[in-house]
């Protein structure tokens, strides 16, 4: 039986979600709807979903504070989607920063809502064609990291992991599949996340800032990921693939 993908609705306005989980299995998705943390928490401690589409505003713990307890648990690697106010940049921005995958203002079409998910799903699945030469090599050194591509999660010189969202391990196989070499914001988001940016687009930026502290990298003297003025980001160490030469 071929697999159907099974949607979390995490939204207070039961209006909204009702309508949200309809069309989502009228398109050939499965949909579960919750109105608040408590409810989600209980559903995921039983069950397994693709994606989590979340709302901040929520009663009790509110979307931001339950990002960051995914992204810290056992579904640390699920994609999650906000839902954001219309004119609220600061939430998108924390959201982001929290480890959401995406965000969609309100208020928003359901036809929109799909396809954000759609896209959510194929960049989660899909690495970019680039990635696929280095994808056999289970473990990429750098510096005193390595990353393990199976697992998908850096490990220190002590053996110590790191966990990495998807988000997060995306961009750092795009880094090391390309070291040494300044890549634009434009190029990262397009190999990322397959879709172009806006000139307000600051996701990139806030995950190489996430980035960077799972690498324990000083932004303001990056060893690793180096901001280079007016043009984007470069990796700037060699990178060991295993049965190379040290």
């Amino acid at each position: 039986m071929d697999h159907v993908d099974h949607i979390l609705i995490v939204d207070d306005d039961r209006e909204i979600r009702e309508l949200v989980g309809n069309y989502l299995k009228k398109n050939g998705l499965r949909s579960t709807i919750v109105a608040d943390g408590r409810q989600m928490r209980a559903f995921l401690d039983a069950n397994v979903v693709d994606l989590i589409v979340l709302d901040i505003m929520l009663p009790g713990d509110d979307g931001l504070v339950l990002c960051r307890e995914l992204r810290a648990g056992k579904h640390k690697a699920t994609p999650v989607l906000m839902l954001t106010a219309r004119n609220d940049e600061t939430d998108r921005i924390v959201g982001l920063e929290m480890g959401a995958d995406d965000y969609l203002s309100k208020p928003f079409s359901a036809r929109e809502l799909l396809a954000r998910i759609n896209a959510v799903l194929r960049r989660t699945r899909m690495l970019p064609p680039n990635l696929s030469i280095s994808e056999s090599s289970r473990l990429i050194g750098f510096g005193h990291w390595r990353l393990d591509t199976t697992a998908r999660h850096l490990l220190d010189a002590d053996g110590t992991l790191i966990a990495l969202s998807g988000a997060e391990y995306r961009l750092l196989r795009v880094f090391l599949d390309h070291p040494q070499q300044v890549l634009s914001r434009e190029q990262l988001l397009n190999l990322t996340q397959g879709r172009e940016a806006d000139i307000f687009d600051r996701s990139i930026d806030l995950l190489v800032s996430r980035l960077r502290q799972r690498l324990q990298d000083d932004a303001r003297e990056p060893a690793y990921i180096k901001t280079v003025r007016s043009e984007g980001y470069v990796f700037s160490l060699p990178v060991q693939l295993p049965g190379t030469p040290s």
